[in-house]
């Protein structure tokens, strides 16, 4: 099993449908090229034990505008897949295993990001539909045993990376599969993170705005009152205007109803 090694995500990043790595015999896989401005300049590539730099459509695979097709997966499609642009600028690549067995692991060949959830399921090619007691393995290691198949890690993070598999008791073994986790969270967990802090941040502002006037509206009140507004000190950094400027201003009121999150 070769790891492969991945950077970022960047223009020409290689998608796949179904993100697994591996494969039973006679399955299907579609490939395609994400750029965000030139998608067509982009080709599926491939390296086999038997051929090199293979581009799809020309010695395997169908293709149309966006996508390349695997119609129907053998052993000799076991390799590394990645995307290739005209000007030779290559993508990360992934790892596609295609086995003979009864046993596969279903694991996502592209990479994960800290703080998402994996679920690693365990199937067997005669019994689809049932739910088998199965063992998993990170790097030889028994990791743990379920008896739906399935084991999903909450939170992942690099050290999860490694190199996993299972068994399904008298049915076999799964091949091995590296599962990958690069540092840092992936770019679509921001806004998430700003649609939190945005409400936030408006609440603060509108508070802020209705002390402020209140605090206006209380010292004009008070004719008898020693304190000027040159003994007040503006934690905002804004010169306040003088009595003669200020234009009288009714009391606002804001009503703040919490956001969806």
């Amino acid at each position: 099993m070769v790891k492969t090694q991945f950077s970022s995500f960047v223009s020409g990043c290689l998608r796949m449908l179904p993100n697994r790595s591996q494969f039973f015999l006679y399955e299907s896989v579609a490939l395609s090229c994400a750029d965000q401005t030139n998608s067509s300049g982009w080709r599926v590539k491939r390296n086999t034990s038997t051929h090199k730099n293979e581009e799809c459509s020309l010695t395997w695979g169908k293709r149309n505008e966006t996508h390349c097709f695997i119609l129907d997966l053998y052993q000799v499609d076991n390799g590394v897949y990645w995307c290739e642009s005209g000007a030779g600028a290559c993508s990360d690549a992934i790892n596609i295993s295609v086995t003979g067995g009864s046993v596969i692991l279903e694991s996502p060949a592209l990479p994960l990001w800290e703080g998402e959830a994996v679920t690693l399921r365990c199937t067997n090619k005669d019994s689809p539909s049932s739910n088998l007691t199965a063992e998993f393995y990170k790097d030889g290691l028994l990791i743990g045993s379920s008896a739906t198949g399935t084991m999903t890690i909450f939170g992942v993070s690099t050290s999860d990376e490694g190199l996993y598999k299972c068994n399904i008791s008298g049915a076999g073994e799964s091949p091995d599969s590296w599962l990958f986790v690069p540092g840092g969270q992936h770019e679509t967990l921001r806004p998430h993170l700003a649609h939190v802090l945005l409400p936030v941040v408006g609440f603060c502002l509108s508070l802020g705005s209705v002390l402020l006037l209140c605090f206006r509206k209380n010292l004009k009140g008070k004719a008898n009152c020693d304190v000027t507004y040159t003994d007040v000190t503006i934690t905002q950094g804004v010169q306040p205007k003088s009595d003669a400027e200020v234009t009288p201003e009714p009391a606002l009121y804001s009503t703040i109803k919490p956001g969806a999150t």
